[in-house]
């Protein structure tokens, strides 16, 4: 598992491979991600909009931009947890995804919190440094 702490905001992340839904033959590639976001803060938060860049093992870079996660816009109250699983579809058989989400605070203000990098890899195959 891979984690990340600001502002008193904590985001795990677990990525897994889908080879069901996989076809290396035609060179695609599906990961699971489940995504733990905790509030560690005295605030009351809510994740506003999300930003992922996506690295494949060549060094081709995808950004994605939107509302929420998952269709939610979860409101998060001191000591609450929020847990959602989405996927990333590769051209190659490994990569990597980091990213933020923008939170919006107490008073309206939004700040960003991180997302922490996390390797997508084939089970079994040599880890890369993507």
């Amino acid at each position: 598992m891979y984690r990340a702490l600001t502002q008193s905001i904590e985001v795990c992340a677990e990525p897994s491979y889908l080879p069901a839904q996989s076809d290396p033959d035609a060179a695609h590639f599906v990961w699971a991600y489940r995504i733990t976001i905790t509030n560690q803060s005295q605030e009351t938060v809510q994740l506003i909009s999300r930003y992922w860049h996506i690295t494949d093992e060549l060094g081709r870079v995808q950004e994605v931009r939107g509302e929420g996660v998952v269709g939610e816009q979860p409101v998060l109250n001191p000591g609450d947890s929020y847990t959602y699983t989405s996927g990333c579809p590769l051209p190659t058989p490994s990569g990597i995804m980091s990213g933020r989400y923008t939170m919006r605070g107490p008073q309206g203000f939004l700040f960003e919190i991180d997302i922490p990098a996390f390797s997508l890899d084939l089970p079994g195959a040599p880890v890369q440094i993507n």
